[in-house]
């Protein structure tokens, strides 16, 4: 057990905008849980969404963070020794339901989620289930693990959608429509998987810059370059605004796929008509199975996702400041990793 009075920093979501560095009680390890000492946490669209009081999920008083890597400082879970470095799958599911048994539980019915029904890793230390831990190469940099959350979504929307094709991925002209983290690790994945022809739509030049630099492909302002209509056979929304539904049904060729991952918006119109008629596959995807998990994991060890140079790392005591800098699009990088 921990003394009474143990204490350590963590970032507390208040209210809307705003981020409290706190004193908060170090965690215990309930039975088949362990602690993590966070090495390194990122910044999730998710998040910054719920920052700007857009989810009821998440409430005032709860630390966000959900894409961590840490080394366990108590264990209350045999085979999961102190001094061990893991990431983890943030989704905590019940394991018995019939989603689970398929190895589909990312669809757990009974899920709850570090971050968003218990507390996160924008803190020092975290309590998480042993049964939520994934094996990572001890010797990884903690930077690269933490991106392994947002690679498997990535990599997930994309095995999903290769089911859907028509003609093999790499054969395909493809949209990206984001340049966030989710964007960057899609277009970074689908180069290494041989697509050569590969547009992404971005609004921040910054980004704009770090997607043709970094994964190699055209990237586009949308407000001043209109995309061609029915020109891609495969489109990522890695946005989900209203605006990019309607730019996915645009661009997307007869035939074609979409495959719709961010939640900016919860709900809007589309085009019923052309989905009908011209035989579009609309698909959505949440998040990645555990699965998707361990196979990022090696993905990222084997290099597939490139020097991962867009990444930017920060002190987590600057946490409520990069919130703030990727609101005002202050930051070139997709994706900001916060390190205690």
């Amino acid at each position: 057990m921990n003394a009474p009075n143990s204490t350590m920093k963590a970032w507390v979501y208040t209210q809307p905008g705003l981020l409290q560095w706190e004193d908060r009680p170090l965690p215990d390890a309930a039975p088949g849980e362990v602690v993590l000492q966070i090495e390194a946490v990122g910044i999730c669209g998710s998040d910054m969404h719920a920052w700007h009081g857009h989810d009821p999920r998440r409430r005032p008083g709860l630390v966000f963070g959900h894409e961590f890597v840490g080394r366990i400082t108590q264990s209350a879970a045999p085979g999961f020794e102190p001094g061990t470095r893991w990431t983890g799958n943030p989704l905590i599911v019940c394991g018995r339901c019939e989603y689970c048994l398929q190895g589909r539980n990312n669809l757990c019915a009974d899920r709850t989620m570090v971050g968003m029904t218990r507390p996160g890793a924008y803190a020092e230390y975290m309590s998480i289930p042993a049964a939520s831990l994934i094996a990572m190469p001890q010797s990884m940099a903690a930077t690269t693990a933490a991106l392994t959350e947002p690679a498997a979504t990535a990599w997930h929307a994309i095995n999903l959608s290769m089911r859907a094709l028509v003609r093999p991925l790499h054969e395909c002209r493809v949209l990206v429509i984001g340049g966030g983290a989710i964007g960057m690790l899609a277009a970074l994945l689908l180069r290494r998987l041989g697509v050569t022809r590969v547009t992404a739509t971005e609004l921040n030049p910054l980004r704009r810059a770090a997607l043709a630099a970094q994964a190699g492909c055209t990237a586009v302002d949308p407000r001043a370059q209109a995309l061609p209509e029915a020109a891609f056979d495969y489109v990522i929304d890695a946005v989900g605004a209203k605006a990019t539904r309607e730019q996915s049904f645009a661009a997307v060729k007869p035939g074609g796929v979409i495959m719709h991952i961010g939640l900016q918006d919860w709900a809007s119109e589309i085009d019923m008509r052309k989905l009908t008629l011209a035989e579009i596959t609309l698909l959505g995807t949440y998040t990645y199975t555990t699965a998707d998990l361990r196979a990022t994991v090696d993905a990222l060890d084997r290099g597939l996702f490139g020097d991962l140079a867009w990444v930017e790392e920060r002190p987590l005591a600057q946490g409520q400041q990069a919130f703030v800098d990727l609101d005002r699009g202050a930051s070139a990088a997709a994706k900001i990793v916060l390190r205690p």
